[in-house]
């Protein structure tokens, strides 16, 4: 199936791993033309090499700290130097923090509403004026499922899930305000997703266990997670539900919250 994605200029927040990295290989193997922003230097290079390698299409990478609205300038200036127009963009960069409500700090609190919402904020509110003036354009927001449910422990979300609730409204917020002028706007939400970062993570806070000690864990926080013989959906799968809402085939979805989850939620 064509997308109608060749060409088209794609900034990827979080692009050097995980969902992201599998996003921008999507997009490059589509002939996008794309730029992945990260905070870690060497992983980008690595990452942008590697995509670059794989599919034969030159991709691009600039250092930045979405938090900081400085950097995010130079993010946009530097894909329009390069490309002299943004097309698509997909607010992929967040984080999370689960643990109980009273032991949330308030560093915890102001690092993850900053990477989350106001990342996503500030980098659209600067990449809407550009797609106003070329008539058309298309963001994807990523978000989270504690933004749209409870979760249970180990999960505890009251730190993320109010940023990644935001992340939805705004979605719909500005699907309404701007879809009449060309630009859609869209949100994914990704249930339980296994990727090599967050494997680690548990990893790490398990005590350095073995993997299968890490799996009967997970299977014990989340089972029957997905679909039957499978606990965890996979960063590709998401790639092709966000690359699919950027493309042309879905111009009739605008201000809609798509969750990938496996059918986790039977409610």
């Amino acid at each position: 199936m064509d997308l109608n994605l060749k060409d088209k200029s794609v900034i990827v927040t979080g692009g050097s791993s995980g969902i992201g990295l599998a996003t921008a290989r999507t997009f490059a193997e589509e002939g996008a033309r794309v730029v992945i922003a990260a905070r870690r230097k060497e992983v980008l290079i690595e990452a942008a090499d590697q995509i670059s390698q794989s599919t034969g299409t030159q991709v691009d990478w600039v250092e930045t700290d979405v938090r900081e609205p400085a950097d995010l300038d130079r993010l946009v200036n530097s894909v329009i130097d390069l490309h002299g127009r943004i097309d698509v963009l997909i607010n992929n960069a967040g984080d999370g923090v689960y643990k109980p409500f009273l032991d949330v700090t308030d560093e915890e609190l102001v690092h993850g509403t900053a990477v989350n919402f106001f990342a996503q904020f500030r980098l659209t509110q600067r990449v809407v004026p550009l797609m106003l003036d070329n008539g058309a354009g298309v963001i994807v927001n990523v978000t989270g499922e504690t933004g749209i449910r409870v979760t249970t422990p180990p999960f505890l979300s009251s730190c993320t899930g109010p940023s990644k609730s935001a992340e939805n409204r705004l979605t719909k917020i500005l699907a309404s305000e701007f879809g009449e002028r060309g630009i859609r706007v869209n949100a994914v939400v990704p249930g339980y997703v296994l990727t090599d970062e967050r494997f680690a993570k548990w990893q790490a806070e398990l005590g350095d266990s073995s993997p299968e000690d890490v799996r009967a864990q997970m299977r014990s926080w989340a089972p029957g997670i997905a679909r039957p013989n499978k606990e965890w959906g996979t960063a590709q799968e998401l790639a092709d539900l966000i690359v699919y809402a950027a493309s042309d085939r879905s111009k009739f979805v605008n201000g809609a919250i798509l969750v990938a989850d496996g059918g986790d939620d039977k409610s």
